[in-house]
């Protein structure tokens, strides 16, 4: 069966489109399906700028489905994996509709966290969708959505380190970890189960990233 996204039976109006080359400004002509196309006037190839590449990052027959996938879609293909991770996810927890929620934040606060300190964000979201699965349910996800061994290695490794972060954990553990503190501390905060003296000392103690700092401080007022 062809992929109804590469089937042109299905191609509305806009399938066919032009996009001006970055190098030298040429109109080129793109088809919704070519992952490239080399510029008439100065043979630029760049990417299509309207590709989805999404199914791309976890199907295993992507490269048979588009061809050779060009190189900059490559480098970001880890990254793309996050959104398959959160998927699978919610389907590990089921109905803990709980732990969906605790993990979703967590992430979101390890995205926010992540942009403005730095670090690999594919990584650090991973590990904070996955805190809630154990070590065994984050490698079975991992593996299941295609990621790389190293990835998986890195992942359970910031999770390992999470129940005793050392001081000289790397950023990326100190982001994860920040952002799994506060998504507890807000839970804590619903519940009324902290005072003000208390997420103070939150503040000043347990966090390790100024972001983090300024997060739960504006989540205080």
């Amino acid at each position: 069966m062809k992929c109804p996204g590469q089937d042109m039976k299905y191609w509305k109006d806009d399938a066919i489109f032009n996009a001006d080359c970055p190098k030298c400004g040429t109109s080129i002509e793109f088809y919704k399906d070519d992952t490239t196309r080399k510029c008439s006037n100065c043979d630029y190839r760049f990417v299509n700028p309207k590709m989805d590449f999404g199914c791309a990052s976890y199907c295993q027959f992507a490269e048979q489905c588009m061809g050779t996938l060009p190189e900059e879609f490559m480098g970001s293909r880890e990254d793309l994996l996050k959104d398959k991770v959160a998927v699978e996810m919610k389907r590990y927890f089921k109905t803990d509709f709980k732990s969906i929620r605790q993990a979703t934040n967590a992430a979101r606060h390890a995205e926010n966290i992540g942009k403005l300190e730095g670090g690999n964000l594919a990584v650090i979201l991973c590990a904070a969708y996955l805190h809630g699965t154990g070590l065994e349910g984050t490698r079975s996800i991992l593996q299941k959505v295609g990621a790389s061994e190293p990835m998986v290695l890195e992942i359970c490794g910031l999770l390992e380190s999470q129940a005793n972060l050392p001081q000289d954990a790397s950023l990326q553990a100190k982001i994860v970890h920040d952002a799994l503190t506060i998504q507890q501390f807000q839970d804590d905060l619903k519940a009324n189960r902290v005072e003000v003296e208390a997420a103070q000392q939150l503040i000043d103690q347990k966090l390790s990233t100024e972001t983090a700092k300024a997060i739960t401080a504006a989540l205080m007022e």
